[in-house]
């Protein structure tokens, strides 16, 4: 069994006066915070506070990076040539870095988000530019957040960055280990308890029941994510936290 496991959260994930993520709660509960840089969500004023916070707390600053799709909250599938993907990754985190030094921090890490991260699980060249784009902003050893076996993780020890594995204790996989596409019946568990259950079951265990309820999934993961814009998201995080630590397990970050 793993002595320690991460716990993060999606934050910053509001535009102007919307708002969605309960960032202020989460920053109590959550060891690494997956910023949103603007293009899924998130804009400078909301970005520089979160950054304020999380710093004030030891909460180490990720940048969510994205397709750019406002609209589409980031999970629409795109195309985009691999050399703008790169230089957009590459912005997303430098316009977060500058906050997150501004508050006596750094980017820490960085994450995919939505569309981006589902498509780097299997197309290569996809997750190379993204590669390509955090060694651009933050340079070798910078480790990088994906799905156990992806293309991504894989693209990114090849490029001297430090892969991480992490699993989601609110999604639901597929029998091969991926999530369940949104849009699918299902794609996300609604029942705290359930939730807390898993996040215990991935952690302490490394496995998890797929959807079609009968396949156990290896998931061998070193952070483990639940989801911000999740309907009392702050609440679950907390009850995930208190059962991994009382499951004998240490949370802290992993960067």
């Amino acid at each position: 069994m793993p002595e320690t496991i991460d716990l993060n959260a999606d934050l910053a994930e509001g535009f102007g006066q919307w708002t969605l993520t309960d960032d202020d709660a989460l920053l109590t509960t959550v060891t690494s915070a997956n910023v949103a840089c603007g293009f899924h969500a998130g804009d400078p004023a909301t970005m520089r506070r979160v950054c304020e916070t999380a710093a004030a707390r030891g909460v180490r600053i990720g940048a969510q990076v994205s397709y750019r799709d406002l609209a589409g909250f980031g999970r629409r599938a795109m195309d985009v040539p691999p050399d703008e993907l790169a230089a957009e990754v590459a912005y997303q985190i430098g316009a977060l870095q500058a906050f997150a030094r501004a508050a006596g921090a750094d980017v820490a890490y960085v994450k995919p988000h939505g569309a981006l991260y589902n498509r780097t699980v299997d197309d290569a060249e996809q997750a190379a530019a993204v590669v390509d784009g955090v060694l651009l902003a933050l340079g070798a050893g910078t480790p990088l957040l994906g799905l156990p076996g992806s293309e991504l993780l894989d693209a990114a020890e090849k490029a001297r960055l430090a892969p991480v594995a992490e699993a989601f204790a609110d999604r639901a996989y597929t029998p091969r280990g991926t999530l369940v596409p949104r849009r699918e019946p299902d794609a996300v568990v609604h029942d705290p308890d359930e939730v807390v259950e898993r996040a215990v079951r991935i952690a302490r265990d490394g496995e998890v029941t797929a959807a079609d309820g009968r396949t156990t999934v290896p998931v061998d993961a070193r952070s483990l994510c639940v989801h911000g814009d999740t309907p009392g998201a702050a609440a679950l995080a907390a009850r995930v936290r208190d059962a991994l630590a009382a499951a004998g397990l240490r949370v802290e970050a992993f960067a």
